[in-house]
């Protein structure tokens, strides 16, 4: 009997050992809800993010959602993510009001949530890590203006009605243009192309079609629309160089553009918004002993602070692209 108790008693000590063993060593599981994957923005925060340290060394694992560039369906990945219990969730939404319910429902579950690049209506979440999008519309629309002398007609390309990005990019591009002369400015048209190269294809040609030789400038909230600015005008047999056009992100082919000259880009840093995002999650499910372990902290030391993890928002710069540094932006895509 002695024997038997004493065999039990190992057993069990065995078991308690093997399970703080495993709890040491499973890895945080976050789920990365992504408002849509089509555009390359998107993907270099998923590329960047699967190369955070973390999840290279397991101690991290991330589940990436597509969300179709629905809010609902958004909605409904955020809800999963809940009830197949992961440790936190990373939130890039859609829509500034209606995706505040996975904050809402992530907080009733006891589960951290970042939200990251766009924003939410809301100061309810663990933390943000974005990029000021009033400033990086203020940017843009300075490119542009700069290059007109703030004189001339200009069309605005918005991004999807009711997120924050055309909400408070828009701002920043008024901001600029109030900036000018009164009345020097005249913004013939204003419409969103959902994010889309193609769609802002479409809306350039039918305004260049609508404002013969009226239209001086483009501002475009992001790139993807920037560079569909530029094939219209292409294919209208116009020359780029004779418009002053800007675009937000840093992709690829705007990067390209910059370089022969034919736009401004203003970089949003996809690294600096997921891996940041990816540190503060882990701080929040492990505790004060969690270090970061991105390299942007030490990228951008001076101008962010880690303050333990504990800040309810950090804000990633924006760099404007010039050619200066084009060909080293270019390079970290290789």
């Amino acid at each position: 009997m002695k024997r038997f108790l004493l065999s039990t008693i190992a057993l069990a000590s065995t078991l308690t050992i093997s399970t703080a063993m495993a709890a040491e060593t499973d890895p945080v599981r976050i789920a990365v809800l992504m408002y849509g994957n089509r555009a390359e923005f998107v993907q270099l925060m998923e590329q960047y993010g699967r190369e955070h340290p973390a999840v290279v060394s397991g101690q991290a694992k991330l589940t990436y959602y597509d969300g179709r560039y629905d809010a609902s369906v958004q909605n409904d990945q955020g809800q999963m993510a809940i009830n197949t219990l992961h440790d936190a969730i990373i939130v890039n939404p859609m829509d500034y009001e209606a995706n505040i319910d996975i904050v809402t429902n992530a907080n009733d579950a006891g589960i951290p949530v970042i939200v990251t690049n766009a924003r939410l209506n809301t100061d309810q979440m663990t933390s943000e890590v974005v990029s000021d999008d009033v400033e990086g519309g203020y940017l843009e629309a300075k490119a542009v203006l700069g290059q007109l002398e703030c004189a001339g007609n200009v069309v605005i390309i918005e991004g999807p009605k009711g997120g924050s990005g055309e909400i408070q990019r828009g701002q920043g591009n008024e901001k600029a243009i109030a900036e000018c002369p009164e009345g020097a400015v005249a913004v013939l048209e204003r419409q969103t192309a959902n994010w889309s190269r193609a769609e802002a294809l479409d809306l350039m040609q039918n305004w260049l079609s609508s404002h013969p030789d009226q239209i001086d400038g483009v501002i475009a909230q992001n790139d993807e629309m920037a560079l569909g600015a530029i094939e219209a005008i292409r294919a209208a047999g116009l020359e780029v160089n004779d418009f002053a056009i800007a675009g937000i992100d840093g992709v690829t082919d705007a990067l390209r553009a910059v370089k022969a000259g034919e736009m401004t880009s203003v970089l949003q840093d996809a690294r600096g918004q997921i891996q940041g995002s990816i540190d503060v999650a882990l701080r929040a499910v492990l505790g004060e002993s969690y270090e970061p372990q991105s390299i942007i902290w030490d990228q951008y030391a001076g101008d962010l602070d880690w303050a333990d993890g504990q800040s309810a928002r950090y804000d990633i710069p924006w760099t404007v692209v010039t050619e200066d540094n084009v060909d080293d932006l270019l390079a970290d895509r290789q």
